[in-house]
C-alpha cells in the first residue's frame, strides 16, 4: 500500500499541499480528481521525491520513502508517467525502454512483456523517440515505467489530447496492470475514464483529500464532479 500522512509540500514560498492525506491499495486504481492547481500533480512529486515534504510522510508498504533521493524512488518499484511525458527525445525507443530495464536491473524476459502490450514500439524501435506521434510517445512512456516491473504505477493524465483509440489502448493496459495486483494511481480530468477505470475516486481541493468514494457508486451526475471539477 501507498500512504501519505499530513503531507505540506509545495515550491519556493508557495505551499501546494496542505496536510494532504491519502491512500492507494494493491491491485486497486484510484484516480485522483479536482480542478487545475489543486495539487494532483505536486502529489504524484512528492511520491517520487521531486518535490520535497516539508511536514508529513510517505510510505510504500510501511517504508518511509520521503526522505530518499529522487534516483533512489523508482528502485523502490515506483513507476512514473508525468503529464507531458518527458521522454528521452534523442533517443530512440530502445534506448528509452532500456533506461527503465537499467534501473531496476530487468532483462529481456520484460522487454518482450512489455511490447507485448505495446506491440506498435516493436515496429519502432530504432526510432528517434522525439518523431513519434503523441499516442506512440504516451505509448513509450508507459511501456518505460513498466520495464521497472513497478509495484506502484502513478500516471498523470495519460490520455490527455489522445485520440479515442488510445485512450481505450491505455485503459485496456491500466486494467491488466490491475489484475495482476500492481497499485496504480491516476490523476484524471475525463469522468468516463474515472468511472470506467477507478476502484475508489479521491477528491482533491485546496492541496488536500475532500474525499474518497466507491467509483462503484458514482455516476456522472454525482455531486462530487460539480463540486469538485465543476463538471
Amino acid at each position: 500500500m501507498l500512504v501519505l500522512n499530513g503531507v505540506d509540500a509545495g515550491y519556493g514560498g508557495v505551499q501546494v499541499l496542505r496536510g494532504l492525506s491519502f491512500a492507494a491499495r494493491a491491485g486497486e486504481v484510484t484516480c485522483v480528481m479536482g480542478r487545475n492547481g489543486a495539487g494532483k500533480s505536486t502529489l504524484l512529486r512528492c511520491i517520487m521525491g521531486l518535490v520535497r515534504v516539508r511536514e508529513g510522510e510517505v510510505l510504500l508498504d510501511g517504508q518511509p520513502i520521503h526522505q530518499l533521493p529522487a534516483h533512489e524512488v523508482p528502485r523502490r518499484g515506483i513507476g512514473y508517467v508525468p503529464q507531458g511525458r518527458r521522454l528521452f527525445g534523442p533517443l530512440t525507443v530502445a534506448e528509452n525502454l532500456d533506461i527503465g530495464l537499467m534501473t531496476r536491473n530487468r532483462g529481456a524476459e520484460v522487454r518482450e512483456r512489455v511490447l507485448a502490450l505495446f506491440p506498435r514500439l516493436r515496429e519502432r524501435l530504432d526510432q528517434v523517440s522525439s518523431t513519434l506521434s503523441g499516442g506512440e510517445q504516451q505509448m513509450l512512456a508507459i511501456a518505460r515505467a513498466l520495464c521497472l516491473e513497478p509495484r506502484v504505477l502513478l500516471l498523470d493524465e495519460p490520455a490527455e489530447g489522445l485520440q479515442p483509440s488510445m485512450i481505450a489502448l491505455i485503459r485496456d493496459t491500466v486494467v491488466a496492470l490491475r489484475a495482476t495486483g500492481v497499485t496504480v494511481v491516476l490523476v484524471e480530468q475525463r469522468v468516463d475514464t474515472a468511472l470506467a477505470l477507478a476502484d475508489r475516486v479521491a477528491f482533491v481541493t485546496g492541496g488536500q483529500v475532500a474525499e474518497v468514494l466507491a467509483a462503484e457508486g458514482l455516476t456522472h451526475d454525482a455531486p462530487q464532479f460539480h463540486r469538485y471539477l465543476g463538471v
